[in-house]
């Protein structure tokens, strides 16, 4: 996980910045990423997003699809793994 929190202003907010929220994601790598940091993504979800990036390029444009989207696709791989023989 980065220690840093991305933080970003609502699409509500004005130019001038008065009326504002600002809403800071927090980030997570994959559980198979390696100590050096390789072929690895990072995951940010929110209660109807789920956020995606490269944990390499983490200034890089960045992945949204909604929160039920992520999870069809958790469960599909998951089970393309385990009849794979794989965890």
């Amino acid at each position: 996980m980065s220690d840093q929190l991305m933080w970003f202003k609502s699409s509500y907010s004005g130019g001038e910045g008065g009326a504002c929220v600002e809403v800071a994601l927090s980030w997570r790598k994959s559980t198979y990423s390696d100590s050096e940091g390789d072929a690895c993504v990072e995951v940010a979800t929110c209660p109807t997003t789920t956020h995606i990036r490269d944990s390499k390029l983490t200034v890089s444009p960045q992945l949204a699809v909604a929160a039920h989207a992520w999870g069809a696709f958790l469960t599909y791989a998951c089970a393309e793994n385990a009849e794979n023989g794989e965890s």
